[in-house]
């Protein structure tokens, strides 16, 4: 009977066979369906009705509850057998709860406790449900706890760990998307346990598809195959697949690559609440000029997805280098190269108490759900803080320790790949940078030789659509006068192009391009970006993705060097 249950619910049971726990909180992917039976017979139902119909089936009274319906029950003999129960305690007190039920949660759970101890006492079993529990015993701090959010609390936990409750057949249930949204007390309680609800995995998504095709012909809607749809759809639950499958049917829209993508796209976008962004990956490597041993290195890391070994790639990189050398473009480069999405994370923090926490669980659950996946978080240094962040009540630390557990589950090798992007490493807690986290260290600088300079001159020039009367490489290109990154590189193209402008020429002369690089002076500060190019040098963990005029460097003059220029740009 177990087998037929998701494993989350094979577990409840055993842990409630145990006989020394009553109280269950199920969080994560609580507002979708159930997946029940097995192959030949599989059902989906409401997470509700598989508790009530199916896990709890056979208990005599099941109940629900949430502030906005109040009280309700199964099925109209148990709403009967409540109105005779309380029947006699509406007569000695002048109340009319055999009629009217209160809805807040300490009047219907004081109702509800002296309704249990009467029917436990006659030896019935009983399952209570409760929906929405954030909005009962919310996360709060213990001095702004309002009173009735503590009597909520304290109902459930007397609950938990009663004798008369714990020797019955009496089980609570709490659902909530985020366990971080409810009250810390009642999540740490050892007389209450919690389980994660996942987001369908591959072959679950498969097995509706399968059995959505045996209703409707799937090949008649799609011209994406069934299998590859499974795979397309990672990230999205049975009800985000049952609304692009009754679409494509109701209004005769055929599903291909492209709507799918866009579609799932849109899809977790609105599910994380706007917390994530997808970045279009549509260029490979071959886009990125210059950086010739860091994309040797990452190809590497492509071909090792490719033959499908995860279990060998870093859980993550340090994607460093002064401002302007390219550091997103070669993320999002090495994404499309590999073909897997990426995302990045969007400010989750909030000024309401537990918010934060729980906008990143969410973002976190979606992501290992998504997987395979890259993760880009830009200015990782000031996005991410530390564990030692204060003033904020804990919530900066509470969301550093969040990130760092996440970026260390080996389960996620080479399924949730994390780019810490930062100009300033020396800036980021060791915690994020040590192995088991971002394990690779890679830096990028400048075009260092004549053929990286003529390659981003000619990548930039394409990007700005500057059009040369001539194939021509400006001088100061050539002979290597000056330093400039991409974003140097591009804002001096666009001069170019404003001064032919200017001129009402269709194109930029040999001549006009020398003067324009002759005249352009790059806004760059000497000391800041020294200090970045130092620091990119001494976190690079490879001496071979490093130029060769770094690679012979004293280190220990670098460390003196970087600590002078801190305390001069302070």
């Amino acid at each position: 009977m177990l087998s037929q249950y998701p494993d989350w619910a094979q577990f409840l049971a055993k842990k409630y066979l145990s006989r020394t726990l009553n109280q269950f909180i199920l969080h994560g992917n609580v507002h979708d369906l159930v997946s029940v039976g097995q192959e030949s017979d599989r059902r989906f139902l409401r997470l509700k009705t598989f508790l009530s119909e199916e896990f709890f089936g056979a208990r005599d009274i099941v109940i629900f509850y949430d502030r906005s319906s109040g009280i309700y029950f199964r099925d109209q003999e148990s709403q009967k057998d409540f109105n005779r129960a309380i029947a006699g305690r509406d007569s000695l007190t002048g109340t009319d709860y055999s009629k009217k039920l209160p809805k807040d949660p300490v009047g219907a759970f004081s109702v509800l406790e002296q309704y249990f101890r009467i029917r436990l006492d006659q030896k019935k079993s009983i399952a209570l449900i409760v929906d929405y529990a954030e909005t009962i015993t919310p996360a709060n701090e213990a001095g702004s706890t309002g009173t009735e959010d503590r009597n909520a609390l304290v109902y459930l936990m007397k609950w938990a760990h009663d004798p008369l409750f714990l020797a019955s057949d009496f089980t609570t249930v709490l659902l909530t998307e985020n366990l971080s949204d409810l009250n810390r007390s009642l999540v740490q309680n050892p007389y209450t346990s919690s389980l994660k609800i996942s987001l369908p995995f591959e072959e679950d998504r498969l097995t509706y598809l399968e059995q959505f095709s045996r209703e409707h012909n799937f090949e008649e809607i799609s011209v994406v195959p069934i299998h590859v749809a499974a795979q397309m759809t990672a990230g999205l639950g049975f009800l985000k697949l049952k609304a692009i499958l009754s679409n494509a049917v109701e209004n005769s829209e055929t599903i291909t690559y492209s709507s799918l993508t866009k579609i799932k796209k849109e899809l977790i976008e609105s599910e994380a609440y706007g917390l994530i962004e997808f970045i279009p990956s549509n260029s490979s490597l071959d886009a990125v000029a210059g950086h010739t041993n860091v994309k040797r290195h990452l190809r590497s890391a492509v071909q090792a997805l490719k033959n499908g070994r995860r279990d060998v790639l870093p859980m993550g990189y340090l994607v460093c280098g002064p401002v302007g050398t390219g550091k997103t473009f070669l993320v999002t480069s090495f994404a499309g190269e590999v073909g897997v999405p990426m995302v990045k994370l969007k400010n989750f923090r909030s000024q309401w108490q537990g918010v934060t926490e729980g906008n990143l669980e969410k973002i976190l659950s979606l992501l290992k759900a998504m997987s395979p996946v890259a993760v880009m978080i830009d200015e990782a240094d000031a996005y991410l803080g530390d564990r030692s962040a204060s003033g904020d009540s804990g919530v900066s630390s509470r969301v550093f320790s969040q990130i760092a557990t996440a970026m260390s589950d080996t389960s996620n090798r080479g399924r949730i790949i994390w780019f810490l992007m930062t100009a300033r490493p020396d800036l980021m807690p060791i915690d994020l940078k040590r192995q088991g986290r971002a394990e690779e260290h890679i830096s990028l600088f400048p075009p260092d030789t004549e053929e990286e300079r003529t390659e981003l001159f000619e990548v930039m020039k394409k990007k700005t659509g500057l059009n040369l009367q001539e194939d021509y490489i400006p001088k100061v290109i050539k002979k290597g006068q000056n330093v400039y990154s991409g974003a140097d590189m591009e804002a001096a193209l666009t001069r170019a192009k404003f001064r032919a402008a200017s001129e009402n020429a269709e194109s930029v002369s040999a001549e006009l391009i020398d003067e324009v690089f002759e005249d352009f002076i790059p806004p760059t500060y000497p000391e800041e970006v020294e200090l970045q190019t130092l620091v990119a040098v001494i976190e690079c963990t490879s001496k071979s993705l490093l130029p060769e005029r770094f690679r012979k460097m004293d280190r220990e003059k670098i460390l003196n060097r970087i600590e002078e220029l801190k305390l001069r740009i302070r």
